[in-house]
């Protein structure tokens, strides 16, 4: 598997996710190992509903649209996930634009929805979680019977913004989805650190939950460790057992697989678990690492079955005539056929456009990350200049001297957050941009990531070495200090002047969808897919998010999926010669945001529900080809 930099958009302070590695609350970048949670938390889109600008066209081919219905308290981005039991449908409530704190109380939770009727779904009930905290990933409801309890079940994960936030997951009794009953909340990993005293458990970004004979299980995405995939025995849903936590690339080693699996430098983002065969599969989804299956048939000793790997080319950017571009990766979700035949996989990419640095002084590449907040540069748009250090740039810290208009402020990172450091960077004045370069630590060092930061300048993120290189100090430089925070400080004065480098901006596309034949070892990649607004420079930006987001695959016809594909609206694909070929889509007048996507079955009818961010509840049907 590829490992490189995470290119995606970071919602809070400087995140990271790292192998066999605890981490603190993300929320301040001050100086304490952060987490992988904020990559989770989805930037905020483009603007795309109402009139008939700020989106694709509108229209159905081979879609039918049953019933919708707009959700209560609904802003832009409140929707989440979407799963679907037995006539209701459960859709997450996910964070507003502001939270934490008394003046920006938010309602995360969970929607209920009766679907009994499609074609007029009625919203009857809210499940509402701790103050500042959401649900986001990975909404679920199934049928337990186990010797403890037998009935419907729901759960879901939290995530937080604010003080007041809990983490974990719960899981609430729906016999009755009128009068839904917590069986447990907030509950989850607790090794945390010291700072709430193992009182609060991890934040989850999303939970899968399955029965497999007399046991049923839930695995989670722990946002916090590098052991991130935590198995809880849940035969009784009141109370959960761990009973396996997982970092899958220290984990699954030779000679059990031909190479290192190549995701210590990833995350975890979703999964799902399927019997195939006679043995429980698990499904992983690792950012930048790639798809991994393994045999969770014992859940306290899993075994490696298959993972896949990202081209050293990005094999749609090429065929699509933007060049041999290095593919993101940002392997978010995927599902097995109903054959079990072959694997679909979505990966998220909210940026359709990749930053490269070039030091001038030796003609050297670096590899670097991007702000989301800040001016971003145009495609094929360049910034040169000399880089300067100026510290760390924190309130309270050394003056930052002012610059002339053509140099780049060099920032370390620590104490505070990316913005506090780019405004006090604009208000020195001079500056054309900003390159922050990593700090010490567990999870800084070589680590890139992409910064949550607002500004007026273009900001960018380097490795600290890279950082130090500018300088002329990379000499002293060495990982293993630097990892165990014993390196030197930085030996330079604030206002040293450093290299010239010059940075610029390349066009590569949105997300898009592998097709992966199933199987052991190395997985085959068959065939590649997204809408052709995705891979054209006219539609990067004004037309909302066009990737893909989740995939649902028929449970009728093995060969059909349907996607949610964000701005893209709700795709219909088929298998066709082992290539994906598209059949079906719809998009709403004034547009659509769709975020989940679930099959479900009404009267014989395979009907498919789909999570507007924007509004609330669509449901579908795809009416073939003929």
């Amino acid at each position: 598997m590829l490992r490189r930099l995470r290119n995606v958009t970071l919602l809070g302070a400087a995140t990271l996710l790292l192998a066999a590695t605890a981490f603190a609350t993300p929320t301040i970048d001050d100086g304490v190992i952060d987490s992988g949670k904020e990559i989770h938390q989805h930037a905020g889109h483009d603007a795309q509903h109402g009139g008939d600008t700020g989106h694709l066209p509108a229209g159905s081919t081979n879609v039918d649209l049953v019933g919708h219905v707009d959700l209560s308290n609904v802003a832009e981005g409140r929707i989440a996930d979407v799963g679907v039991h037995k006539g209701y449908a459960y859709l997450g409530a996910f964070r507003q634009d502001a939270c934490g704190g008394p003046e920006n109380v938010i309602d995360g939770g969970v929607y209920i929805v009766d679907i009994h009727d499609p074609a007029n779904p009625v919203e009857v009930g809210f499940i509402k979680t701790q103050q500042d905290s959401y649900v986001g990933e990975g909404v679920q409801a199934i049928s337990l019977a186990t010797a403890k309890f037998t009935g419907d079940i729901l759960v879901f994960n939290h995530e937080s913004c604010g003080p007041q936030d809990k983490g974990g997951f719960s899981i609430y009794d729906v016999t009755n989805p009128l009068k839904p009953t917590p069986l447990v909340q907030n509950y989850g990993d607790f090794n945390v650190s010291a700072s709430d005293n193992g009182k609060d458990a991890n934040d989850i970004h999303s939970i899968f939950a399955w029965q497999a004979g007399p046991k049923a299980y839930a695995v989670i995405v722990d946002d916090f460790e590098g052991t991130d995939v935590d198995i809880f025995d849940i035969t009784n849903p009141k109370k959960p057992v761990m009973v396996g936590e997982y970092d899958l690339d220290s984990y699954f080693t030779a000679p059990d697989i031909n190479d290192h699996l190549g995701t210590g430098g990833s995350f975890l983002h979703d999964m799902v678990v399927k019997n195939i065969g006679g043995r429980w599969l698990m499904l992983l989804s690792y950012w930048d690492g790639g798809y991994v299956v393994a045999d969770v048939t014992n859940p306290a000793a899993i075994t490696y079955v298959g993972d896949s790997d990202f081209a050293l080319v990005d094999p749609l950017a090429a065929e699509r005539g933007l060049g041999n571009l290095t593919p993101e990766g940002n392997a978010h979700q995927a599902e097995f056929t109903l054959d079990n035949e072959y694997i679909i996989a979505a990966d998220e990419d909210f940026g359709p456009f990749v930053v490269t640095g070039v030091n001038n002084e030796d003609g050297e590449p670096f590899d670097m990350g991007n702000g989301d907040g800040t001016r971003q540069l145009n495609e094929g748009e360049t910034l040169t200049g000399n880089t300067v250090f100026v510290g760390r740039g924190c309130i309270g810290d050394p003056a930052i001297p002012p610059g002339t208009g053509v140099e780049i402020a060099l920032v370390e990172r620590g104490l505070c957050t990316f913005t506090e450091k780019v405004a006090n960077i604009e208000a020195a004045t001079g500056y054309k941009a900003v390159i922050v370069f990593n700090r010490q630590g567990a999870d800084g060092c070589s680590d890139l990531l992409n910064m949550s930061v607002e500004g007026t300048i273009p900001a960018f993120f380097v490795a600290r070495e890279t950082g130090l290189d500018f300088l002329d100090w990379e000499s002293i430089y060495d990982e293993g200090a630097c990892r165990a925070g014993t390196d030197d400080a930085t030996p330079v004065d604030i206002g040293t002047v450093g290299d010239v480098v010059t940075i610029s901006s390349t066009f590569d596309g949105w997300g898009y969808v592998h097709l992966y034949r199933n199987g052991a070892g190395k997985l085959e990649e068959l065939d590649t897919y997204a809408i052709p607004e995705a891979h054209d420079p006219d539609f990067a930006a004004g037309f909302g998010d066009l990737s893909v987001h989740e995939v649902a695959t028929s449970h009728q016809d093995a060969s059909l999926a349907y996607l949610s594909y964000y701005s893209g609206g709700f795709r219909v694909i088929q298998i066709v010669n082992e290539e994906i070929v598209e059949v079906g889509a719809y998009i709403a007048e004034g547009g659509n945001n769709f975020w989940g996507v679930e099959v479900f079955q009404h009267g014989g009818q395979e009907l498919v529900a789909a999570s507007d961010r924007d509004s609330g509840l669509w449901i579908f049907e795809y009416t073939g080809t003929d």
